[in-house]
């Protein structure tokens, strides 16, 4: 079991559940504070934001992923640089949250934004599917000593491992892992609810879900299996312009998944079998495989979400490779950041532009 604030966390205790505002106040705070009000008024835990900045997260030629640019005509640097927060904004959010009595939850996508955060005052972190294979950001996040809520979309099971391995080494074993299917929406036969029991079986850690499906069937099947955690994306409206609100809950809807929970796990605890349970939500095809791997249509979504590193500046031919002249940042397509530390006293074997993705035929 972990404790965020006055909740806990783990068998015994009421599915805690993560309203993800994310990007959908479309860079307006009013709207953001409309979103945590709403989802104040559906009963959920804890309402969630990104804290990021462009400069940090995205290569500056860095491609949308493929649910995007169906609703986005900007480049992929543009759209985040305008949905950035800025500290004072993420410091009246949390205020206003802390007033309001929700908890206030971002996830930080450098070491930086983890860094305001903590100074913040958070009671814990939540990492994104993308930052997965970013394990110097794991190892930063994990030595602030505070639980750690962590999804796995599109990854493989051994990605999982040296993340457990990762925040364990730095004398912090407070971790949740989310299942996750990294595509939005995602069908139900991507969804893959067993790899979830995995996790469970294979870490001995607290489990939850990250849903990305329509409806709120696959997260009340998700908490019969026993997930503690349930995160989902909300708007105010699915019409609103950006890029996450198609594939989220309206208000109504996780009030009506909060709900529902409640009246799942009365059924759970009374003895009710799980299965019989998710044969009546009309769901078993979600179940799918056990095997922790990524479905074969997120693999373009990992390569986009994920970080490679980069050059922080132009590098000429011949130099040596410092850590301040490297930076971490998408797409995942070239060496992976748990790799940074092999390049540092590297020679440039030829000229490295600002932001371009290294590779080691660029290093002597």
């Amino acid at each position: 079991m972990i404790s965020i604030g006055k909740r806990t966390i783990g068998k015994g205790s009421h599915c805690f559940v993560i309203a993800e505002a994310g990007v959908n106040h479309n860079g307006d705070m009013a709207l953001a504070r409309k979103l945590i009000d709403a989802a104040l008024e559906a009963g959920a835990d804890a309402v969630k934001f990104q804290t990021f900045t462009a400069e940090e997260l995205v290569a500056e030629k860095a491609p949308l992923s493929q649910y995007q640019k169906t609703e986005i005509e900007e480049s992929h640097f543009d759209l985040i640089k305008r949905l950035e927060l800025s500290r004072k904004e993420h410091q009246e959010l949390f205020d206003y949250c802390k007033e309001k009595g929700i908890i206030f939850l971002s996830t930080p996508y450098d070491e930086k934004s983890a860094d305001l955060l903590e100074n913040l005052g958070v009671e814990a972190y939540k990492i994104g599917s993308g930052e997965l294979t970013h394990i110097p950001l794991l190892k930063h996040v994990a030595s602030k000593g505070k639980p750690m809520i962590i999804s796995t979309g599109g990854s493989f099971l051994e990605e999982v491992k040296d993340v457990v391995e990762a925040v364990k080494s730095e004398s912090n074993d407070q971790m949740v892992l989310l299942h996750c299917t990294s595509l939005y929406p995602t069908p139900l036969n991507q969804v893959n609810l067993n790899q979830m029991l995995t996790l469970s079986k294979e870490f001995g850690l607290e489990i939850g879900y990250s849903d990305h499906t329509l409806g709120i069937e696959v997260s009340l099947a998700a908490i019969a299996l026993g997930a503690c955690v349930i995160e989902r994306h909300f708007t105010l409206d699915r019409n609103l312009p950006g890029p996450d609100h198609k594939a989220s809950l309206e208000p109504k809807e996780l009030k009506e998944m909060i709900k529902g929970s409640v009246e799942i796990e009365k059924r759970v605890k009374a003895g009710e079998n799980p299965m019989a349970i998710i044969k009546e939500l009309g769901v078993e095809e979600a179940l799918g495989s056990a095997v922790k791997e990524p479905v074969q249509k997120e693999f373009v979504e990992r390569d986009l979400g994920c970080r490679s590193v980069v050059a922080r500046k132009d590098i000429a031919p011949g130099v040596l490779i410092t850590e301040q002249m490297l930076a971490v940042k998408r797409p995942g397509t070239g060496i992976k950041p748990k790799d940074i530390y092999k390049i540092f006293n590297k020679k440039a074997k030829r000229e490295i532009k600002k932001d371009q993705l290294l590779s080691w035929e660029d290093l002597e």
